[in-house]
């Protein structure tokens, strides 16, 4: 199935390179918290998305806060929200919703129990969510593992979502790390890690096509969206290389083979990610003193700040991406 979607995004996007002309497409996630008493904010940001002129909006993960219950009414909430939409939006899964499950506090699921039933309850159809969808390539057939990584394009432009959580992509460090504030047991800890390889393989991969994909249409940017944010050493805290803490071990292979495709990629390159609830544009990479120039980093609001980034893509501008905050009144 998973191939004939691909075929199907391949030929969308050979089309689309060839009309490519200006539009934009929205960005959000991190919300609602009922913990941050977000819920009455909610209708006032859905109405700001529905009346603007985007495409298309790509949601980066957590649909609940870190702290509450993984229970199933939180998953039918969340597709409710986005059933509010005029326009397609495209789910991305948190650490919220499935990584962080294990702690007491969220009622101590088993981790790998919650992301099955995500697998199966998120992505109920091929397409995206909304009440207008739009078809998506998905990495695996509906209900299996990796469905949730999904492809498209638009306009000579290649968008790909990877579930790359937070809480370093359930990558678990040792023993305190497996027991602490959680349920888990060491069996769970040890099927955890082995969930962590084989997943980031799957990104890898998945990553890696879109590369391919965007290469082979001669798409001029490229739009990664995960929900991590992978530790990215920062300007501001010269002297120590963040991007090597222990805390963020779980995303350094997907990174490096990110810098790898990036480097042989003419286009531009968004990254985008949510997580750490601020917004947040800049070059992360290589370092603070080596530029990738052809790779941005856009970091999302998040609870409490309801607000979403409209990016623009125009056809004559040679960075593609121009991003926009959209601050919601109240």
């Amino acid at each position: 199935m998973s191939h004939r979607f691909l075929a199907g995004a391949l030929l969308a996007l050979g089309m689309a390179c060839a009309q490519a002309q200006s539009f934009s497409f929205g960005l959000w996630g991190d919300m609602p918290y009922q913990k941050a008493g977000d819920d009455p904010k909610i209708p006032a940001l859905l109405k700001s998305i529905n009346q603007s002129d985007i495409a298309f909006s790509i949601y980066d993960g957590d649909i609940k806060d870190g702290s509450s219950k993984c229970t199933e009414d939180i998953y039918a909430s969340a597709l409710a929200m986005f059933g509010e939409l005029k326009k397609p939006v495209v789910y991305v899964p948190g650490d919220n919703e499935w990584t962080d499950c294990h702690r007491l506090n969220n009622g101590g699921y088993d981790a790998l129990e919650r992301l099955d039933y995500l697998r199966k309850t998120m992505f109920p159809t091929t397409r995206s969510l909304g009440k207008r969808s739009m078809a998506l390539a998905h990495q695996a057939s509906l209900g299996e593992k990796f469905v949730e990584n999904t492809r498209f394009a638009h306009q000579g432009i290649v968008f790909a979502t990877l579930n790359v959580p937070g809480s370093n992509n359930n990558k678990i460090l040792d023993e305190k790390d497996c027991t602490q504030k959680s349920a888990r047991t060491a069996a769970q800890c040890e099927a955890s890690n082995a969930e962590y390889l084989e997943r980031d393989a799957a990104n890898v991969r998945w990553m890696q096509e879109a590369f391919s994909q965007a290469k082979a249409g001669k798409a001029r940017g490229l739009a990664l969206v995960i929900q991590a944010d992978p530790g990215f050493d920062l300007p501001e805290t010269e002297g120590i290389d963040e991007s090597q803490a222990p805390g963020v071990s779980g995303y350094r292979n997907f990174i490096s083979k990110l810098i790898t495709e990036t480097e042989q990629f003419a286009g531009q390159v968004l990254l985008v990610h949510g997580d750490t609830h601020f917004f947040k544009v800049d070059k992360p990479l290589y370092s603070p003193t080596r530029l990738l120039a052809n790779l941005t980093r856009l970091q999302t609001f998040g609870s409490p700040l309801i607000h979403w980034v409209r990016v623009s893509v125009e056809a004559k501008n040679p960075n593609v991406f121009t991003v926009q905050p959209v601050i919601v009144k109240q």
